[in-house]
């Protein structure tokens, strides 16, 4: 896969990554056992939903130049992988919560590795290139 084509998937997986976020809250709402964690009365759920909110605001906004927001995308792989473990074995060890290992758990995973695949390889990728003009 040549470097432009690593970016232009980056781009793509950014904004639907950006677009699953987005979707917390309804996906919370339609399918609990696979995304919501607290069921009743709990803050946790809004607090959560505004957190990833946030953050697929701002993974659509680097879509438009992934390498100028590295960190951002970093944190993200990296941020999903912690979050999708100490999901993973929430869900192991608490009963009733085996629906996430279908639900959140491979979301998060998945996030955080297409990401990783598709992050430039070299530095010199990674360096955005000035071009002189004469």
């Amino acid at each position: 896969m040549t470097e432009v084509d690593r970016l232009t998937y980056l781009r793509v997986v950014l904004i639907l990554a950006g677009l699953a976020c987005l979707a917390l809250y309804p996906l919370m709402l339609f399918w609990p056992s696979g995304w919501a964690w607290h069921n009743g009365h709990s803050d946790y759920p809004m607090m959560i939903v505004g957190i990833y909110a946030t953050l697929g605001v701002f993974l659509i906004l680097a879509a438009r130049d992934p390498l100028a927001n590295l960190s951002l995308i970093w944190f993200t792989v990296w941020s999903s992988a912690v979050h999708g473990v100490v999901m993973a074995v929430q869900a192991v060890t608490q009963p009733g919560h085996m629906g996430h290992l279908i639900g959140d758990v491979p979301a998060l995973f998945i996030v955080a590795i297409a990401l990783s695949i598709l992050m430039p390889r070299s530095q010199s990728a990674a360096t955005p290139q000035t071009h002189n003009r004469a």
